[in-house]
């Protein structure tokens, strides 16, 4: 079996352009199957114990949570970053996310989307993902 990089290099050197290989990647993490709050950790590049972080618990907390599950107490704050996550995903370039949610911004009174995440504010993450790309508020 030749290695991932090898792989890699030769699919790169075919592509037609960088798009077809943007899909071709999220068509990987869709066969994947990659558990969401892993894809969390590694779009917004996060160690373990920054991930548990974002949901109030430790790195081994969150350990147990990907052989295990969500704890229900915790469903609705992962569920509010899965959704804002896929936004993004759908949006932006995968390389792009985690300097993304970490840049301070205006409308979230200077702050980061991961600083509002880390402080539990998870609802207000995914209104304000929701927000950054509503064409609707776009004037003509």
């Amino acid at each position: 079996m030749p290695s991932p990089a090898k792989v890699a290099a030769e699919i790169a050197a075919e592509a037609p352009d960088r798009e077809w290989l943007r899909d071709v990647t999220r068509e990987l993490f869709r066969k994947l199957d990659i558990p969401s709050i892993e894809r969390i950790q590694l779009l917004w590049g996060l160690s373990a114990a920054e991930t548990g972080r974002l949901f109030g618990v430790s790195r081994q907390a969150f350990a147990r949570w990907l052989t295990g599950g969500i704890p229900p107490s915790r469903a609705a704050a992962v569920a509010d970053l899965v959704a804002a996550n896929d936004v993004l995903c759908r949006h932006l370039k995968p390389e792009r996310i985690a300097a993304v949610v970490r840049r301070p911004a205006p409308v979230l009174d200077g702050r980061s989307l991961l600083e509002m995440a880390n402080a539990g504010r998870h609802r207000e993450v995914n209104e304000a993902v929701r927000a950054m790309f509503d064409i609707r508020r776009i004037q003509p």
